[in-house]
C-alpha cells in the first residue's frame, strides 16, 4: 500500500512566535479549533519532542479520540506529530516560515500509511475522498488558528482610573 499525502499551506498575518504558540498550546486547542472537543495532556512540561496527548475531535459527525506524540520539535520553525489508529500510521509535519516581522507561512504535510490486508485495500479505494476531507479539515484548522492570532493583542492595563470628563 502506498501512503496518502496532503499538503496545505497558509499565510498568517502574525509573527512566527504567536503562530507557534497557538499551534502548540494544547490546552487551548478546544477554544481555538472548532473540531477539537477535548485535549488531555499526558506529559508534563512545555511542548517538545516526547510530548503526548489524547485529542478528541468531531469528524464526519462522529467523535474520535487519538493519542498523539511529538517526534521532532525545533521551536519556532518546525514540529512533527504522529499517531497510530486502527492499524494506520499518521504523521503531521508543520513548517513555519517567517515572512517579515508580522507574517508567517505555515505548511502542514499530513501523511497516512494505511493498514495492510482488506482494511488497507478499502482505505486505498476511498483514499481520494479521505484526502479531500483531510485537506478541508486542515484548511479549516489553519484558518481558525489564523483568526485567533491575527486579532490585535489587547492593550495592557495601566492600572490608572480614567480622569473626570471636562
Amino acid at each position: 500500500m502506498t501512503d496518502t499525502e496532503v499538503v496545505v499551506e497558509r499565510r498568517i498575518a502574525a509573527p512566527v512566535d504567536r503562530v507557534w504558540d497557538a499551534l502548540t498550546d494544547l490546552e487551548s486547542a478546544p477554544r481555538i479549533l472548532s473540531g477539537v472537543e477535548r485535549v488531555e495532556v499526558l506529559t508534563p512540561g512545555p511542548f517538545a519532542e516526547g510530548t503526548r496527548w489524547r485529542e478528541t475531535r468531531r469528524m464526519l459527525g462522529r467523535e474520535a479520540t487519538e493519542e498523539m506524540y511529538v517526534t521532532a520539535c525545533e521551536k519556532p520553525g518546525s514540529f512533527v506529530v504522529e499517531a497510530d489508529s486502527r492499524g494506520a500510521h499518521y504523521t503531521s509535519a508543520f513548517e513555519l516560515s517567517r515572512e517579515g516581522a508580522d507574517a508567517t507561512t505555515v505548511r502542514m504535510t499530513f501523511t497516512a500509511r494505511p493498514p495492510g490486508g482488506f482494511a488497507g485495500v478499502l482505505t486505498k479505494l476511498f483514499g481520494g475522498l479521505g484526502a479531500k476531507s483531510v485537506s478541508q479539515s486542515i484548511e479549516k484548522d489553519l484558518a481558525e488558528v489564523a483568526a485567533s492570532v491575527e486579532r490585535p493583542e489587547p492593550e495592557p492595563e495601566t492600572g490608572t482610573a480614567p480622569g473626570p470628563e471636562a
